[in-house]
């Protein structure tokens, strides 16, 4: 076959042949600025979707009356008090001051009729202050943050009977941030500020309306965030953009048009908590917090009403979204609310049954861990989980400690030891020269312990649970080979609100689209932050590890602000070691004394609410301060009137009260041999000698036959030599030009260097001023020229020096050196007072001592042992260390010989190659335009040693903060009771015996009814290892001990101890472990 032809098939199509008309390209960026234009206030609110958001809106007389009572003064009356005020009729308009003030509003709510079958009947209420709506017999139900934020009250269904119905609202004149001045949030506050009342109205609701308004906002998110290489950024777009084109102003059927082509891109289930329904994997959970800086930029007063405030929002919201749950820690807050307001701690309880409402951190607050004791971090835990224990039934489990500035390193070991096995924070997120390179790993003590950390990659704990959180919280990931999880803990903070129901609709819709759409990360509501860790510690051996302290490159003046309350933090630290070893003695002894169980509480707590984060690390306002000072006073009180008791007790009186059966002593309550010079009175010098509680005094020979065993002279004009038998010191123009150690022939000052030489520094950071010192300030070094020096003191037993030094014209030190003559068995040290008056402007002074001594890592002091850091700027994070923290001492050593400087209330220190330098003072003008201004006296000392660092320097650091106190003690039985130190620790000297006390839950001790008490009487002893080795000691005590158990710092019983038969009992320490005995009676 061939030469056919066929026909082709003919094919119809529909598509034009010509084009309609020219289609451009979407000009993508002019789209997304669209977007917002579409819900914003501004030109177009009359004709986008804010015109519909209300249905009606009801103002004024009748439907709206308001009365108003100013509480007096700056008082915070209770609901009770306020009732019995004469209220004034008010109204929208009206200015409410001045700040920190509160007012009170009787408000008389009729529902029009018009409004009465709506949907949804909010009450707005906009102050642009803090406030809380109560009923009207004395329900605390819900609080306002103002400015726009929280405004809206949910009007119950009885109120739409048409007839009256009152509630009141207490009205905080003061912002979320308290009232700074000029409008930057860490000024000293205005005092003078006043808050106008801008909107008072019954407002029916637009549901639909509101929330589309969300699904606009997150699609549009997606629209502005998503690469615009990926499809699903400009599905965003044309959806949202179809929403726009879709929208009919008075159309409410366009409304749900308009939701309903959301779905497209969010789903069908975004207006319940059934979207995170569905099987699929999430990879961050949300969490919602409410951060509440226990004092900040306003006083604790104000804090115990934010809490109500905010946890009352919460419980409020669980009632609405089921899927909410919320986390919050510091159970002082917790104390305060039950205290406060009942009806408000019962729903908390409530929801805490119901599992909604989580307890966390274990701690009494979210406190400092730099400067605070290893005991105060220890009753940090023991008083936080006794509380939540005793209220809620449960310890924690996760420490919570997201706003911290730097993490001690024993605090893996610790938060172990307080039964947590998982901590969360997120400040390292804000260093400021080095990235730190982990999200999730294994944060690892000096001990070994360990506890799995978790630091949010969204970088935040106060999160908006905006779309680029949850967005960010896989992109900023550090540890996605490990685990690919995170947190994302949301809701308004550090002034308090918590979540807000706009952040809970969102979450939502980002859930929505990673199911629907994808590439958003998918997040899922309804876990608890234990649910979280439990599914990391599966993984937890396979995660990286971080050894040693999380140090923080930034807030580094924070070791040093607010001189005066760091001083009282030591001080308070050191005497409630010495009363609970006192009580405890007195309890044992005597059947008629009760061991003041109560009042160590009340200290405790107080001592603990001032290591808050902004407390005692000197960043709050100057009212904190006042409120801090007037705790103060009250532990040193009621710790007199203790010392007091038990004076009584045993016959023992202050030292002016010698008489001819009377002998003076020296009350030692440090568990070692001390050897010092006393002063008796103005003319009778005596020695202090013994390893008991009580010393005996015998009389510093002071015959003019013996040759003067500590000398001053001056040299040459205005060279003086000050010596005793260990050293010699040559003092020119205040500062120290020579200190030669006599025994081994070894001068301590760097050739041609002064030590004691006073620096001053330009002090402006970049912005946090009470918080920062950055590196650029020790460019800006000038020496504080000093005066002439002269005599101050010449006698037997002590000689110093005096020099004056004029810092500017309004600030002047006087500087006192002195040389104590040398005991037998003791070293020696120079010992410096200095009396500052500081009337500076960003000035930061210190004082510096360059030795002659190499190595490249100096030793400081910290929390139950010692933390080592370079003395060079090898690297960056090297660098970055120029400030760091230390307790009682920091040591420079070479093999075979070091120099320790003592402090008595610093914490700052530097040491850059051999130039050792303590800090002294700072002088920020916000948030405290006073801090540290007026009069400081302020004690440190030269400890040379043969040797490395060893236990001379521990023991010198703790006998340096914590002088005998000589008191006069009758010749009976009763002293001899008192005489005797109750436990001896004999084996390594580098163990502390850190605290002797009661135990907590003893039948004659303990009087909290939530938890179960113990029959008999124990005895807690607290021990740990300061130099990072292993220690054997046999412990003996005086009383007749029938068991001994190791427990834990919450005093659970672990391992019973074998006991000799003369009761005494051997104990093995690793290397910076902290261990706890009970010894059962």
């Amino acid at each position: 076959m061939g030469g056919e032809t066929t026909k082709p098939k003919v094919v119809s199509t529909e598509y034009p042949v010509r084009a309609r008309a020219p289609v451009g390209k979407r000009i993508t960026h002019i789209y997304k600025e669209r977007i917002t234009q579409f819900y914003s206030r501004g030109q177009w609110e009359k004709r986008n979707l804010l015109a519909m958001m209300f249905e009606g809106v009801a103002s004024g007389s009748p439907h709206v009356q308001l009365w108003t009572w100013p509480a007096p003064g700056l008082s915070r009356p209770t609901f009770e008090e306020a009732m019995a005020g004469e209220y004034k009729p008010t109204a929208v308009g009206q200015s409410f001051g001045p700040s920190w003030s509160t007012h009170w509003f009787k408000v008389v709510l009729r529902v029009p009729a018009d409004l009465r079958d709506k949907e949804h009947l909010e009450f707005q209420w906009d102050a642009n202050n803090e406030g809380m709506v109560w009923t009207q017999d004395g329900k605390p139900l819900q609080g306002l943050t103002g400015g726009g934020e929280r405004v809206e009250w949910i009007l119950p269904k009885s109120f739409r009977d048409g007839k009256e119905h009152t509630i009141y609202i207490e009205m905080a004149c003061n912002s979320m941030f308290g009232n700074p001045a000029g409008g930057d949030t860490i000024q000293p506050p205005d005092p003078n500020k006043s808050f106008q009342l801008v909107k008072a109205d019954i407002c029916a609701v637009n549901l639909d309306a509101r929330q589309l308004w969300i699904d606009t906002w997150i699609i549009g998110d997606a629209a502005r965030e998503f690469p615009e290489d990926s499809w699903e950024q400009h599905e965003a777009l044309n959806v949202v953009t179809n929403i726009i084109d879709s929208y009919v102003l008075g159309d409410k059927e366009s409304l749900k048009k308009c939701r309903k082509i959301a779905q497209e891109y969010i789903g069908s289930n975004v207006d319940s908590s059934k979207v995170y329904d569905s099987e699929l994997v999430p990879q961050v959970f949300g969490i919602g917090h409410c951060h509440i800086d226990t004092c900040w930029l306003w006083p604790w007063a104000e804090t115990k009403r934010k809490v109500a405030r905010s946890w009352s929002n919460q419980c409020d919201l669980m009632d609405r979204y089921p899927e909410l749950n919320f986390a919050c820690s510091q159970a002082q807050q917790y104390k305060w609310l039950k205290t406060l307001y009942p009806y408000a701690f019962d729903r908390v309880k409530q929801k805490v049954k119901e599992r909604r409402f989580h307890p966390i951190g274990g701690s009494w607050v979210e406190h400092d861990t730099n400067m605070p004791s290893g005991e105060s971090l220890v009753r940090q835990f023991l008083y936080g989980q006794r509380f939540f224990q005793s209220n809620f039934g449960e310890r924690c489990r996760t420490f919570w400690l997201p706003d911290t500035f730097g993490y001690s390193s024993q605090l893996p070991q610790i938060c172990r030891l307080a039964g947590m096995d998982r901590f969360l924070t997120q400040k390292l997120s804000w260093n400021n020269i080095n990235n730190f390179p982990h999200t999730t790993f294994n944060w690892v003590s000096p001990d070994g312990s360990q506890v799995i950390c978790h630091m949010p990659p969204a970088e935040t704990y106060t999160s908006e649970a905006e779309f680029g959180d949850v967005k960010r919280s896989v992109s900023q990931h550090k540890s996605m080979d490990q685990d690919h999880t995170s947190l994302l803990v949301f809701g308004k903070g550090d002034g308090g609100g918590g979540p807000t129901w706009q952040h809970i609709e969102k979450l939502r819709r980002c859930r929505g689209i990673s199911d629907q759409v994808g590439r958003l990360p998918r997040v899922h509501l309804g876990n608890t932050v234990d649910d979280f860790f439990d599914k990391l510690q599966e993984k937890g051996n396979t995660l990286v590890t971080w050894y040693g302290e999380l140090y923080f490159e930034l807030h580094r003046g924070t070791y040093t602000t607010q001189a005066n309350n760091k001083r009282n933090n030591r001080k308070s630290e050191f005497m409630l070691r010495e009363l609970e070893l006192l009580a405890t003695m007195a309890s044992l002894k005597f059947s008629s004394y009760e061991y003041p169980k109560d009042k160590f509480d009340e200290m405790w707590e107080a001592t603990l609410l001032c290591q808050f984060h902004d407390c005692l690390p000197g960043s709050a306002i100057e009212m904190c301060y006042d409120d801090s000072d007037e705790l103060y006073a009250k532990v040193f009180e009621m710790g007199k009137t203790i010392y007091e008791d038990i004076y009584k007790l045993y016959g023992v009186a202050h030292v002016k009260c010698l008489g001819p059966y009377r002998q003076p002593v020296a009350l030692n309550t440090l568990p070692w041999h001390r050897k010092e010079i006393v002063e008796l009175s103005k003319y009778a010098i005596g020695i202090a000698c013994g390893s008991e509680n009580l010393l005996s005094i015998t009389p510093f020979n002071t015959s003019a036959f013996v040759p003067r065993t500590v000398t001053v002279n001056e040299v040459s004009e205005g060279v003086f030599v000050m010596q005793n038998e260990q050293l010699t010191v040559k003092v020119e123009d205040g500062t120290i030009t020579s200190l030669v150690d006599r025994k081994e022939g070894r001068e301590i000052i760097s050739v041609g260097e002064k030590a004691n030489q006073l620096v001053i520094f330009d002090d402006k950071p970049l912005y946090w001023q009470a918080w920062d010192v950055e590196v650029y300030h020790l460019d800006t070094r000038q020496v504080v020229p000093y005066g002439k020096t002269k005599i101050y003191e010449d006698k037997e037993h002590r000689v110093s020096v005096v020099t004056e030094a004029k810092i500017s014209e309004d600030s002047s030190i006087k500087t006192i050196l002195s040389l104590s003559a040398a005991l037998d068995g003791e070293q020696s040290y120079v010992e410096c007072t200095a009396h500052v008056d500081w009337h500076e402007t960003m000035k930061f002074l210190k004082v510096e001592f360059p030795v002659d001594i190499t190595n490249t890592e100096a030793t400081y002091e910290t929390q139950y042992g010692i933390v080592k850091r370079p003395t060079h700027y090898n690297t960056t994070w090297d660098m970055a260390k120029f400030e760091v923290c230390c307790h009682k001492f920091a040591d420079l050593s070479e093999h075979g010989y070091g120099v320790s400087i003592l402090n008595d209330s610093k914490y700052g220190f530097a040491t850059c190659g051999s130039l050792m330098r303590l800090s002294l003072l700072r002088s920020p003008k916000a948030p405290d335009a006073h801090a540290d201004m007026g009069t400081h006296t302020i004690r440190w000392a030269i400890l040379p040693h043969k040797g490395a660092l060893s236990a001379t320097t521990v023991r010198a650091g703790y006998n340096f903060n914590h002088p005998l106190k000589i008191v006069s003690a009758p010749q009976n039985s009763e002293i001899s009771a008192l005489s005797t130190y109750p436990v001896k620790l004999t084996g390594d000297d580098s163990l502390i015996l850190d605290c002797v006390k009661r135990g907590e839950d003893d039948e004659d001790v303990s009087y909290d009814r939530g938890l179960p008490r113990r029959k008999g009487r124990s005895v807690i002893l607290r021990i740990y290892d300061s130099l990072g080795g292993r220690s054997t000691a046999t412990i003996k005590t005086v009383w007749d001990v029938k068991k001994v158990f190791k427990t834990n710092v919450l005093e659970d019983d672990g391992d019973e101890i074998e006991l000799d038969k003369d009761g005494a009992f051997s104990i093995t320490v690793k290397p910076f472990e902290v261990v706890t005995y009970r010894l059962q009676l």
